[in-house]
């Protein structure tokens, strides 16, 4: 019986001149298979179009083997995606990792989010558009307010509410963009860019040392805001905690109501901030003209410490008369104490600062006293 051999098959493919060609390995084909799929890493910023868009997935054809998942933590942001964005809108991603154990990419959305909002607020700081805010949270300086989707800062020197002293929180105010800053992270809101030419019209009849009838419209932590009739139109005052009295106050008194009415006198114009600047204190006269012919130069006098401060040691003269003696003119190995009754000569007067410069009283000079 004679034995018949296996035939051995080859595989055959035809090139380009119709010659057989023997195929390799599995791994030769594989290799030979050419893909466009794309190989994502980490960190990489990726075009993508969104394939998906609900409360519970979000995916996005970045051209990788599998679509790419969103993963945002921040509930806000989830929020404005699934309100701005839609299916078939194009976005840039950030890969936060390359594949998942799923086998998807995993992404991220914040960053073309904030383009969109930065886009934007550069749009409206160019445009000076007016666009409506709400004051969120108050702060010593001013108003955390959000704008769409943008949390910024509205400065009380730009801010106005003439209306009335109630709490702002919630409440709508028009703005416009004064100040960005994308590598700050700065938002700075007016309620006054635009209203020069306006607040120029209605301080018309008005002028320095001019005394008027205001309306407290708000208390703060520096002054006191207050509404007064303009050429037409009811403008705003500010009367700062330095201009209230003559002596140094370190808040507001608690006597001011929002809705009272108030006499002050004007003292100048900011124009920047569509404001007059007010003052109480200016409708008596200054104290310290009166006394300051009591502290001649060279006069001894007896009083106590009121305070020490980085720059020396305050002290009460009286009549809201304050006296200090320099840091620099505290001789060596000599130190004082609030309530401490102090001999002391009076160097001179310092009518621009509105105070008493003053010197201890020495039995010797130490070395190195000046």
């Amino acid at each position: 019986m004679s034995s018949s051999k296996p035939t051995k098959v080859h595989s055959v493919r035809l090139t380009n001149s119709g010659q057989a060609a023997r195929a390799t390995s599995m791994a030769d084909l594989m290799k030979s298979v050419k893909t466009s799929f794309i190989s994502p890493k980490k960190g990489e910023i990726l075009a993508g179009t969104i394939t998906k868009l609900n409360s519970y997935e979000i995916l996005v054809d970045i051209g990788a083997k599998t679509e790419a998942v969103v993963l945002e933590k921040d509930k806000r942001l989830l929020r404005n995606i699934i309100g701005i964005l839609k299916v078939g809108d194009k976005v840039t991603v950030s890969i936060l990792n390359p594949e998942s154990e799923f086998g998807n990419p995993v992404v991220s959305l914040r960053r073309f989010m904030d383009d969109k909002v930065w886009n934007k607020l550069n749009e409206l700081q160019k445009s000076q558009k007016v666009v409506e805010a709400t004051i969120t949270e108050v702060t010593r300086g001013g108003f955390i307010v959000m704008v769409g989707d943008a949390q910024g800062f509205l400065p009380n020197s730009q801010a106005s509410f003439l209306e009335t002293g109630q709490n702002p929180l919630g409440k709508k105010v028009a703005v416009n963009v004064l100040e960005l800053s994308r590598l700050a992270h700065k938002i700075i809101f007016s309620q006054k860019a635009g209203q020069s030419i306006e607040f120029e019209k209605e301080i018309e009849e008005l002028k320095p040392e001019q005394k008027i009838t205001s309306t407290i419209s708000n208390i703060t932590s520096f002054g006191v805001f207050v509404s007064l009739q303009g050429k037409s139109h009811l403008i705003e005052g500010l009367i700062h905690i330095s201009e209230i009295a003559w002596e140094k106050l370190m808040e507001v008194p608690k006597d001011y109501k929002p809705g009272e009415k108030i006499e002050a006198v004007i003292i100048g114009f900011d124009k920047k901030a569509a404001r007059v600047n007010l003052s109480l204190r200016r409708l008596t006269e200054d104290p310290f003209e009166k006394e300051m012919s009591k502290f001649e130069p060279d006069k001894k006098i007896s009083v106590s410490v009121s305070e020490i401060t980085a720059n020396g040691v305050l002290f009460n003269l009286g009549n809201g008369i304050e006296g200090i003696i320099k840091k620099e003119k505290i001789p060596p190995n000599v130190t004082y104490k609030e309530g401490q009754t102090v001999s002391l000569t009076v160097s001179m007067v310092d009518k621009k600062r509105r105070r008493v410069i003053l010197a201890p009283v020495l039995m010797e000079k130490p070395i190195g006293y000046r």
